[in-house]
């Protein structure tokens, strides 16, 4: 499979709770923290509901 490079841009504050989890299960802990994974279908929906907080390269 095809890795994909996930990047926090954008804080978590005063964010759901939800949005919050999915940004620690894709391992982001800060800001401009940079993570790689597997463009698995479960990675790409987890990016999708924070998409507005991450910035994304394949």
């Amino acid at each position: 499979m095809a890795k994909i490079k996930i990047t926090q841009v954008k804080s978590a504050i005063d964010r759901s709770h939800r949005q919050k989890n999915t940004l620690k299960a894709l391992g982001l802990k800060k800001m401009h923290q940079t993570v790689e994974h597997e463009a698995t279908p479960q990675i790409l929906g987890m990016v999708k509901k924070v998409e507005h907080l991450v910035k994304t390269e394949n």
